[in-house]
């Protein structure tokens, strides 16, 4: 008999699809907090921003793997489940940070050390491109439908908990190491670290359940499942999810992996007081995506990404025009943190709202593919954007475009259905007909 992951057990279900997910996000989002130790180690001695801007783009780089990570991992949990698949993803992702904890400096070898890192930020997209969907899916499908906004909430916050983890690390490692030591060689210490988290949580996903969810299906479908074909039968919801996640996806790598960098490189605040305001900040943020996931499950998921529509794109020139001018702690935070809130509205259910759109045989695909592509496009991009713009001197045209990118959203969630009630499973269907018509 299969022991499944089923709606009785909730919290073992959460935290099997969370801790995975935390490690994978701690490795994926320290490559971004550690930049401005090692880009020299990688690129010439220059200007800092030039090196920030190398370090940023190999940083897009590997968000462009993300919808090839999608679409294979994507496949592969629809047809062999999301256990293999979160399993896989954290497998991946224990190498890349081995690999870039080991790879040689500019000065050792010229750019090949770059072309190590390169590879290694290509292996962190294709895992998370993956781990994205088969997370989002495993927590959705394994909860019951009065409590999924709540239980899927807990995807950022592992996500988040895996950068506090990382931006932990570095305070401690700030305050108990010299500056020229951690450019040098202490900004390795996090990566290994990565690596052997990830190799723990390998061994606790292969004891992970299934869900019943996907267990039905598979009877069902078998040999259908996960396939482009099939996705295509939903093109709606494909664009849908690229459209709802643009806005998202921009504002949330704006106000957390960029977010330290442009307190220390604009803002001009010391790195130390730049990287407390982030910790701050994200651990605040961390402990309000259950409430808001919570709050969706008991009025609907568009009137918080509606929220979050109009607060991003409003506030936005105001709040990041005023961050350029802080000078110290107290005011650095209290303008992140408003950003952070607003951004709630989207962080706390977009996963839940993006699996309750396709239905199980293609529904870890119809996440994966179009939330990597827009991820890709939009939130890999951004701290490259915003650097670009830094660069050509024109810094506050990145306000604008993270404006105009949640204006193009909050169209979407006007538009879209609410989601909160689709049944994802046969049993759902059938307890949701009036009991007339029930066979």
């Amino acid at each position: 008999m299969t022991t499944h992951a089923s709606p009785r057990t909730p919290w073992k279900a959460v935290l099997g699809g969370s801790i995975g997910n935390l490690v994978e996000w701690y490795d994926w989002f320290v490559y971004s907090s550690f930049a401005i130790y090692f880009a020299a180690s990688f690129f010439p001695t220059g200007n800092t921003t030039a090196q920030l801007l190398n370090t940023a783009g190999i940083f897009a780089v590997g968000f462009f793997m993300r919808p090839v990570g999608g679409w294979l991992l994507g496949r592969y949990a629809d047809r062999k489940g999301r256990k293999a698949a979160l399993t896989l993803t954290v497998t991946l992702m224990s190498v890349s940070a081995l690999l870039i904890a080991v790879a040689p400096t500019y000065e050792a070898v010229g750019y090949f050390g770059a072309v190590v890192l390169l590879v290694a930020r290509l292996l962190q997209g294709l895992s998370v491109g993956g781990e994205y969907a088969a997370s989002a899916t495993y927590l959705t499908e394994a909860t019951p439908p009065g409590k999924r906004g709540f239980a899927s909430s807990f995807q950022y916050v592992s996500m988040t908990g895996g950068q506090l983890i990382g931006l932990g690390l570095q305070i401690i490692l700030q305050n108990s190491m010299a500056d020229e030591a951690l450019k040098s060689w202490g900004w390795r210490i996090p990566f290994i670290v990565g690596a052997l988290g990830a190799a723990v949580v390998f061994y606790l996903r292969r004891n992970l359940m299934e869900t019943e969810v996907y267990d039905e299906e598979e009877r069902e479908t078998a040999g259908e499942r996960g396939t482009i074909k099939q996705l295509l039968q939903h093109k709606r919801e494909f664009l849908l999810v690229i459209a709802l996640t643009m806005g998202g996806t921009v504002a949330y790598y704006t106000y957390t992996t960029y977010m330290t960098k442009y307190l220390v490189n604009t803002a001009e605040l010391p790195k130390s007081t730049a990287t407390l305001v982030s910790f701050c900040a994200l651990f605040i943020f961390m402990l309000l995506q259950p409430l808001a996931g919570a709050l969706s499950d008991r009025i609907g998921r568009r009137p918080l990404l509606i929220t979050f529509g109009f607060g991003s794109m409003l506030g936005t020139v105001p709040l990041m025009s005023a961050i350029s001018n802080v000078s110290g702690f107290g005011m650095a935070l209290v303008l992140t943190l408003t950003g952070l809130i607003i951004i709630t509205g989207y962080t706390s259910i977009n996963a839940v709202v993006k699996a309750e759109l396709f239905p199980t045989h293609v529904r870890a695909l119809g996440v994966a593919l179009p939330y990597a592509i827009a991820n890709a496009l939009f939130g890999g991009t951004a701290e490259y954007v915003a650097l670009w713009f830094k660069d050509g001197g024109i810094e506050s045209g990145f306000y604008w475009y993270v404006s105009a990118c949640a204006a193009v959203s909050l169209v979407v969630y006007f538009t879209m259905r609410e989601t909160r009630d689709a049944a994802l499973s046969r049993a759902e269907q059938e307890a949701s007909r009036p009991a007339s018509v029930r066979v």
